[in-house]
C-alpha cells in the first residue's frame, strides 16, 4: 500500500468539549461515552425452546465524567454551584473527536445535562503531578451526530482606476467591485 493511501485511527486525545456551541476548558480526559438498549423477555405459553427477546428502552448507565488540570476559568464551578443551591440549569454539550490536523472528525452530543458531582485536585507536596479535577454530568441522551462544517467566507474586493488627462481637462473615474462567496 504506498503511504499515502494510509488512514491510522483517531487518537483519543485530540477532543474538545463545547457548551452551548462554546468550547470549554480543556479536558485530559472524557468517559461515559455508553449507551445500551434493555432487554425485556417475553416467554410464550406453549413454547419451551426458547424465551423472545425485544427491545426495551434506552439507557444510559453511566454518567459523563470530564477531567481536566486546574484553570483559571470558573464556568463549571459556577454551574455546579448552582445546582447546589437548586437552580438546575440544564445544557447541551458536545465532545468532539479532532485528527492530527484539529479538523472536527466525530461528535457526540449530550441532552440536557447538568453537574451532579465535582472532585477537587489531590494535594501532595512531594509530587509534581498536575493538579486534575472532575465534573461527572447526568444527562438525558446520547446522539451520535454529524461533524459540524464551517461555513468559509471568500470575500473579493476590486478597484479599478482609470485617469486621463488631456489639456485642459481632467477626466478621472473609479469603479469599486465587492463580491463575497459563502460555501459551507
Amino acid at each position: 500500500m504506498p503511504a499515502g493511501d494510509r488512514h491510522d485511527p483517531f487518537l483519543s486525545f485530540n477532543f474538545a468539549v463545547e457548551i452551548n456551541g462554546i468550547i470549554v476548558a480543556g479536558f485530559n480526559e472524557v468517559s461515559g461515552l455508553q449507551a445500551e438498549i434493555d432487554i425485556q423477555e417475553y416467554r410464550e405459553g406453549g413454547v419451551n425452546e426458547y424465551i423472545h427477546k425485544r427491545a426495551g428502552p434506552a439507557k444510559y448507565s453511566t454518567n459523563l465524567i470530564l477531567k481536566r488540570g486546574i484553570a483559571n476559568s470558573t464556568e463549571l464551578w459556577s454551574w455546579f454551584c448552582d445546582v447546589l443551591q437548586g437552580r438546575i440549569q440544564r445544557k447541551s454539550l458536545d465532545v468532539v473527536l479532532m485528527d492530527s490536523a484539529g479538523t472536527e472528525q466525530r461528535r457526540w452530543t449530550f441532552q440536557n445535562a447538568y453537574p451532579v458531582k465535582w472532585t477537587g485536585p489531590d494535594f501532595k507536596a512531594q509530587a509534581s503531578e498536575v493538579s486534575i479535577e472532575s465534573l461527572e454530568l447526568a444527562h438525558e441522551g446520547l446522539v451520535f451526530a454529524k461533524p459540524a462544517t464551517a461555513a468559509q467566507v471568500s470575500p473579493g474586493i476590486g478597484l479599478n482606476l482609470d485617469v486621463s488627462v488631456e489639456a485642459p481637462e481632467i477626466d478621472i473615474s473609479a469603479s469599486l467591485d465587492l463580491s463575497a462567496s459563502i460555501s459551507l
